[in-house]
């Protein structure tokens, strides 16, 4: 799916706010009531997320998601793999309010 596809299935969720929405990449907030339907979205494109895990990130998806933040505990990250190699990932970031959700989402 390509990335436009997949800012169009999360822009129909109708986030509280799109805080941007570019060529390559795509960040917005929702509430904690939505976190479930977003999940069901977002493992329906990606699948299943590969952070958090019990294995360690390669050195490349490190760098590749430090440039938005990097990841910690609490958080989810998504990889899409389009036959060679990674094409676009998702996160989701908690706020420490409890009641929102980031999601950051970007084309590789």
């Amino acid at each position: 799916m390509e990335f436009d596809r997949i800012k169009a299935e999360l822009k129909k969720r109708e986030p509280d706010t799109i805080r941007m929405d570019s060529e390559n990449y795509f960040e917005a907030v929702i509430g904690r009531a939505r976190l479930e339907e977003m999940v069901r979205v977002l493992e329906g494109i990606f699948g299943a997320p590969v952070w958090p895990s019990d294995k360690k990130l390669s050195k490349d998806t490190e760098k590749l998601i430090k440039n938005v933040g990097g990841l910690r505990k609490g958080q989810t990250l998504y990889m899409l793999n389009n036959g060679s190699g990674a094409s676009a990932f998702a996160m989701l970031w908690p706020w420490q309010d409890g009641e929102r959700i980031t999601i950051k989402m970007s084309k590789i």
